[in-house]
């Protein structure tokens, strides 16, 4: 088994682990604690509910509309707020998960997302309904990177694919799942049942886990770097807003756009050059030494790849199915769901794949898939069958799904213990951002494009251009590699 070797430096800590990493390959399947299950089960049923959350608002974006009386742009803001408020909160769990217990961390992720739950249910306007959806998405944030972190800290080395396959059920088929789950609402009842069949279940999450976490690992005395967390707001916020805003400008981006794009680069070179300060004296909010590692950087950039597809697409394709087919919202969920179901039946079985042949074949396929559907979606117009708009959704779906669960597992196996929760906060960051990014991007092009040459036209140049984008995730994916992953000696119990 080749391992990533060429990513480590001198001291690395790594390499005091790798002869541990090749024997703990080379040893059977070790077995989890009942607790060990107990802990992970509830995590993942935790962050399924918080993730299908983030797009469950897509389909119901046109009804938002006529009730609330605000523009597409505005009314857009519900989905890329969300996700630019998950990119801002999530470097800082790393210091979170390093201060709290993982019960503690668990609390406040749930209080935080159920009380915005109910926000959202009760909201009387827009301003309200994007403040409630900005408190969810603190407490979405917060999940993720405790899922990860906890999985690396508790799971053997020999059993990560297959446990990181099933991760991907609520990574990959919560967002993929939420048009669905949202047009079967809304077919029956008002928006606020959105948020109000939503509810119960995180509430029954946030009880059964305080209930029955335990908590892992120990906590460390940490410092918040406050200026790191400043520089967030403009970083990614100038980045996503300017992106938003490039179809607003007549002939090309507009005086905003570039600002705040601008901004957004400055403030993130400035945020960047703060981390590698504090590496060397202090602990950094994002510890980029992460990047040290060659497959932790290729994965990484792989799956910011795939979350531009998969944002872009499931904001897209609603969009196209009821503005340009006309089918009701009931339709639209129904015609997705196939791919949905897809990518939560595959998830395991790509898990069990990738534990045997590693990351190669699986992501150069998934890939290929991923840049081929997207190229097929920008030839759609008007008279397309729906059979074929399925057919091509589960393919994306299916490549989506050769995508996540080999790069997560390869991204984060190398790392090691001193650096889980940062390299799952600085995945989980980026996935984000990209998501935001790709959706603002691609919204943009199809709105201007759109405004001179019919929406057809529009949806073929966003489709269009996210699978010119989708050819790098190609590219990323041939580099791929088996990594050796650091096994941690004695694994911390739950206690």
């Amino acid at each position: 088994m080749s391992t990533d070797v060429s990513s480590k430096s001198p001291g690395d800590p790594a390499q005091a682990g790798s002869a541990q990493a090749a024997a703990g390959a080379a040893a059977p399947p070790a077995k989890m604690s009942r607790e060990s299950v107990t802990v992970i089960a509830t995590l993942l049923v935790a962050t399924f509910v918080v993730i299908l959350n983030e797009t469950i608002m897509n389909v119901a974006l046109q009804r938002l509309m006529v009730d609330l009386g605000v523009t597409a742009p505005t009314v857009q803001w519900l989905s890329t707020g969300f996700m630019l408020t998950m990119a801002v909160v999530i470097p800082t769990t790393g210091f979170i998960l390093q201060r709290l217990t993982t019960r503690a961390v668990f609390m406040l992720a749930m209080g935080l997302f159920s009380g915005g739950t109910l926000l959202a249910a009760l909201a009387p306007g827009f301003e309200v309904l994007l403040l409630a959806r900005i408190v969810q998405a603190g407490g979405t944030a917060i999940m993720l990177p405790l899922l990860m972190t906890t999985i690396l800290t508790l799971v053997p080395v020999t059993r990560r694919g297959f446990v990181m396959g099933n991760v991907s059920i609520a990574i990959s088929v919560a967002p993929a799942m939420g048009p669905t789950v949202s047009g079967l609402i809304l077919e029956h009842f008002s928006w606020r049942f959105l948020f109000v069949f939503v509810l119960p279940i995180a509430a029954a999450a946030f009880a059964i886990g305080a209930r029955y976490l335990t908590n892992i690992g120990e906590k460390e005395k940490t410092r918040l770097d406050a200026l790191s967390v400043v520089l967030t707001v403009p970083a990614f916020g100038g980045i996503v807003y300017g992106l938003s805003q490039i179809g607003e400008g007549e002939g090309g981006p507009g005086a905003p756009a570039v600002a705040a794009l601008a901004v957004g680069a400055i403030s993130m070179v400035a945020f960047v050059l703060r981390q590698l300060r504090l590496q060397k004296s202090e602990a950094p909010l994002l510890d980029l030494r992460a990047f040290t590692y060659r497959m932790f950087t290729v994965s990484v950039l792989l799956l910011v790849v795939a979350m531009i597809a998969l944002f872009g697409t499931v904001i897209l394709l609603p969009l196209y199915l009821q503005e340009i087919r006309g089918l009701t919202s009931l339709e639209t969920g129904l015609t997705l769901l196939p791919g949905g179901l897809a990518m939560g039946l595959l998830g395991p079985f790509i898990g069990r794949l990738f534990d045997k042949v590693g990351p190669l074949p699986l992501t150069v396929t998934g890939s290929a898939m991923l840049a081929l559907a997207l190229f097929q979606f920008s030839r759609l117009d008007e008279s397309t069958p729906v059979a074929w708009i399925v057919t091509l959704h589960v393919g994306l779906s299916l490549g989506l799904a050769l995508i996540f669960t080999p790069a997560f597992t390869t991204g984060l196996n190398p790392l090691p213990p001193h650096l889980y929760s940062h390299g799952s906060a600085i995945m989980s960051t980026l996935q984000q951002v990209a998501g935001a990014a790709g959706t603002a991007l691609l919204v943009s092009i199809y709105a201007a494009v759109a405004a001179g040459s019919g929406m057809v036209a529009g949806m073929h140049a966003a489709f269009l251009t996210a699978s010119v984008i989708a050819v790098a995730a190609i590219v990323l994916a041939s580099l791929m590699r088996k990594t050796a992953a650091v096994e941690q000696p004695a694994g911390p119990a739950p206690h």
